[in-house]
């Protein structure tokens, strides 16, 4: 009787250390992975008269997904010159940009980005610039970029510490739409 007791108690034990040891960065990529292979479309929140994306359909695409590795085009009405690039390694996740131009290859200012300083929230991550986009775009060394995600909204955000340049866009996770074509320089 006694062993019945102990290898429940055990068991119960085992489960309950086992889910408190997923961090909130492994919690936050695993949300983020149930996504994938899905595209949702969003709104551009600030700046509202940005003249890039203002009044342009926004879409983005959860397009390839590893154990690591997640894709997500970016459309701007017909641009498909973007992809974020998020890694998970050793319980942090960096987010990169590659920018592409129609053709194919690849912008000269390109995978800029950065990486988590710790493991975050579940909901959201936080990516300050690392010193490879401080080199590249000087102006961006104060940017901090951050995602957030829970059941129904995904939203990408940017903001320059020390300026007045800050943007935000969301995307309905409840309303999944028809995959888009490939972004610029992929292949299927």
């Amino acid at each position: 009787m006694h062993t019945v007791k102990f290898l429940i108690w055990f068991c119960l034990f085992s489960i309950v250390v086992g889910a408190q040891e997923e961090n909130p960065a492994k919690q936050f990529w695993n949300t983020l992975q149930t996504h994938c292979g899905k595209a949702y479309e969003g709104t551009l929140i600030l700046p509202k008269e940005d003249k890039a994306f203002g009044g342009k359909k926004l879409v983005m695409h959860l397009r390839a997904c590893n154990e690591t590795e997640i894709k997500i085009p970016f459309y701007v009405g017909d641009d498909k010159s973007r992809t974020w690039i998020l890694t998970y390694q050793n319980d942090r996740i960096s987010l990169k940009h590659d920018h592409r131009h129609e053709d194919g290859k690849e912008d000269k200012i390109n995978f800029y980005g950065g990486i988590s300083t710790n493991i975050g929230k579940a909901n959201v991550q936080f990516f300050p610039a690392d010193s490879k986009t401080q080199s590249m775009i000087p102006d961006a060394a104060t940017n901090i970029w951050w995602i957030t995600i829970n059941e129904g909204v995904f939203t990408y955000n940017l903001r320059r510490l020390g300026t007045e340049r800050v943007f935000k866009i969301a995307m309905d996770l409840k309303n999944p739409i028809t995959i888009p074509e490939a972004p610029w320089g992929w292949k299927d």
